[in-house]
């Protein structure tokens, strides 16, 4: 057993021991589908923490001819299934962490002169009676020993995209793709390569013409390729784990759901399990992820950047071009390129029907939070924020001038000259300026009623706080606001709240640029 080649089943052995595991074993089966074909190379990108390299540690126990597992996997789903004696533990497997690597090498311009030393004594070790020279390549090495053996090998990379997201220079990256090429494009080598598998977190580079790797098939946060439900946890695995730990599972999917892969729910998996073993749901990803992701490019506000955080903080949803984008950070230049490189970082997800995007969830609200904070251009909006329970506050006193002097400033900081006096500019504000009520309210923008649409709705999640109608009127006055909530009995539909029923008028005056604001206690 190597260090590199053929290793044993102690990862995946971890894995089965720990206090919550979730099998998602059923993906040997679809791999083992695509062996020997013409889409036996996989590529799966996914967020950091969603799973991917447990399954890399599955793979490794199941076809690894280092180990015998049998009796560690023989009680999964997959044991049920005829495929699972038929390649269990028969391969030659290369399994690399390439992400490791990097992470321990003191120099990183050495990092694959390194890896073909410790894969060459590897090679030495496991076969002995094959020779070769030390200047052979990595794959004329793998095509000697099949040649010889007839043994096929599977090859493993876990953060195959580590030197790309780290920006090494020109002449490390293009020998790094040279390797991969040289493994994965060599007519030659592929009869003996029964499978590969790569993961990481951003697609494959899209070079000008095409892919140096496009033999490989990727599933991605945007076209799952079939393998959505087995990296990140399921809505019926997240249901069943808080049944039996007595936690709610709704307000776990407040926390960590928001992911749409294809056509299933997927909640964050590590997010999931430290709620669980914690008993607590808070902000889990901050020990995972990096506020300069998002930082670092909002502050460029290309093409409007600014504008469309702030719609999606409040719960918006913005259109988003992620074709073009090569999956090279060097290239980020458009508002499109920032958030379509989001949404494979996790900070964003993408609905592929409508071609829009938002944010995920509770938690990674707070990452955008914690993010803007570091974000000069946002200084303004966070302050905003961070006032917005006192805006609550004034409204459940019915404190009119204080609930219309923040509006006052709230509209200031999400507007420009060009869109002040926009309709939906005013709404971006009302509703960013209640930011943090979404803790104790659930809002809804155009509530239908039974005679059209109440603008925004608070309905409380504790009874003992009011229920909120709002109406929003332009250059009229915030009294014909309220008397359309009454004429309009837009109250019946929270028929429930009406003895703790605040409304509210807004009006705005587009000369002046002035907001007004009415608040009554409903009376039956």
């Amino acid at each position: 057993m190597g260090f590199y080649i053929n290793a044993g089943n102690e990862n995946f052995k971890e894995a089965l021991n720990s206090q919550i595991f979730v099998d998602k074993s059923l993906i040997i089966q679809k791999l083992c589908g695509l062996m020997n074909t013409k889409q036996k190379f996989v590529c799966v990108s996914r967020p950091r923490r969603f799973g991917k390299t447990t399954v890399r540690d599955l793979m490794v126990a199941y076809f690894s001819k280092g180990c015998d597992s049998y009796e560690l996997l023989k009680n999964l789903k997959i044991a049920k299934k005829p495929c699972f004696k038929e390649n269990l533990n028969k391969f030659n497997v290369i399994s690399i962490d390439l992400g490791a690597i990097f992470s321990t090498s003191r120099n990183k311009n050495e990092i694959l002169s390194n890896l073909y030393t410790k894969l060459r004594k590897d090679f030495r070790k496991e076969f002995t009676d094959v020779e070769f020279d030390d200047n052979d390549s990595i794959a004329e090495i793998i095509a000697e020993i099949y040649d010889q053996t007839k043994k096929q090998f599977i090859i493993i990379i876990d953060e195959y995209d580590v030197l790309i997201r780290e920006r090494v220079n020109e002449t490390l990256l293009k020998e790094y793709l040279e390797l991969l090429n040289s493994l994965f494009k060599n007519n030659e080598l592929s009869p003996a390569i029964a499978f590969a598998y790569l993961t990481g977190i951003l697609p494959i580079i899209r070079d000008k013409v095409q892919s140096k790797l496009n033999v490989f098939k990727e599933s991605t946060m945007l076209q799952p390729f079939g393998l959505e439900e087995y990296f990140g946890f399921t809505k019926n695995e997240v249901k069943i784990l808080c049944k039996e730990y007595k936690m709610s599972f709704k307000e776990c999917e407040k926390w960590y759901d928001g992911y749409k892969i294809g056509n299933i729910d997927i909640y964050n998996p590590n997010s999931v399990v430290l709620a669980i073993m914690a008993g607590e749901f808070t902000n889990y990803w901050q020990k995972t992820g990096s506020y300069e992701a998002v930082s670092d490019y909002i502050k460029l506000d290309y093409d409007g950047i600014k504008s469309d955080v702030v719609d999606m903080l409040t719960g918006k949803e913005i259109s988003v071009n992620v074709n073009n984008f090569r999956n090279l950070l060097s290239e980020i230049n458009t508002k499109d390129d920032v958030f379509t490189y989001l949404i494979h970082l996790g900070y964003l997800n993408y609905n592929k029907t409508t071609n829009l995007c938002r944010i995920p969830n509770k938690e990674i609200k707070e990452e955008w939070y914690s993010a803007l904070e570091r974000a000069d251009n946002f200084t303004k909006i966070i302050d905003m924020i961070k006032d917005s329970n006192k805006l609550l506050y004034y409204t459940q006193r019915c404190d009119t001038e204080r609930v219309a002097a923040a509006l006052d400033e709230a509209h200031l900081a999400i507007s420009n000259p060009k869109n002040y006096n926009n309709e939906a500019s005013l709404q971006t504000a009302i509703r960013l300026a209640y930011f943090t009520a979404s803790s104790k309210y659930t809002i809804i923008q155009e509530l239908t009623t039974g005679y059209g649409f109440a603008d925004v709705a608070f309905i409380p999640l504790d009874k003992k706080d009011p229920a909120i109608i709002i109406e929003l009127k332009y250059d009229k006055d915030a009294d014909t606001a309220i008397k359309q909530i009454k004429n309009k009995n837009y109250p019946a539909v929270l028929e429930n709240y009406l003895d703790n029923l605040l409304l509210v008028g807004i009006n705005y005056d587009k000369e002046t640029k002035i907001h007004k604001c009415v608040i009554e206690k409903y009376q039956k």
